[in-house]
């Protein structure tokens, strides 16, 4: 992500960085994102990334059974764990001068993805944990909520795809060894077959999504 322009006896070669992300298919904490970058040649660095996303439906609402307040999302029969690998490359277009201000970098990024599809598992009224169908609970009255912490994962299907994105990181601070900024980017990704989350409305093959990171990381010189 951010990479700072110093004099020639400052400039660092190495950075790690982590984050938060955010964006229009996911809920308020999307996930978490990791990137590595190393000096390429001037002004611009290589980097290799790794994020790991939930990926929902856009049609999702959260609701809670009258019955015991628990909340579930009704219609939802499987949920989306996007896994990404990126390679890209970063380029300062606006340097900070020394340790004030804040500098701004272009970047973009491609990469397979790993997508893990996970059945979405509901307590019914009648106090069973099930797969939601919906040519059998046709009611919301039939949902107490959603279920146990991890169920489903065992029964998980993967779906290999691509992913690509485009950026720009505003970085902030005053610490050399230290670097913090946001990012604010858009992202496309492709699977090779229709992933169903919500059987009951359109699904698809191809996502795209505006998103929001913040970050934070360390430098070597």
């Amino acid at each position: 992500m951010g990479f700072s322009q110093f004099d020639d006896e400052d400039e660092y070669v190495k950075e790690f960085i982590w984050g938060v992300t955010t964006n229009t298919n996911s809920s308020l904490i999307g996930g978490a994102v990791f990137r590595y970058g190393r000096s390429h040649k001037e002004d611009i660095f290589e980097t290799f990334g790794f994020e790991l996303v939930n990926v929902a439906h856009p049609s999702e609402l959260k609701y809670t059974s009258s019955q015991n307040g628990s909340t579930f999302i009704w219609g939802k029969q499987n949920r989306l764990l996007a896994i990404r690998g990126q390679y890209g490359r970063d380029k300062i277009i606006y340097g900070k001068e020394s340790q004030k201000g804040v500098q701004i970098n272009a970047n973009i990024a491609a990469g397979p993805t790993i997508g893990i599809v996970i059945p979405y598992y509901v307590l019914t009224s009648g106090g069973e944990y099930v797969v939601y169908d919906p040519v059998r609970y046709t009611n919301l009255q039939s949902i107490q909520g959603s279920g146990k912490f991890l169920q489903g994962f065992g029964e998980s299907k993967i779906i290999p795809g691509i992913n690509i994105k485009a950026a720009l990181d505003f970085e902030f601070g005053s610490f050399m060894r230290n670097v913090i900024g946001i990012e604010f980017g858009v992202m496309a990704e492709g699977y090779v077959k229709q992933i169903v989350i919500v059987p009951t409305k359109p699904n698809r093959a191809l996502y795209t999504s505006a998103f929001f990171t913040f970050f934070w990381g360390k430098r070597i010189y």
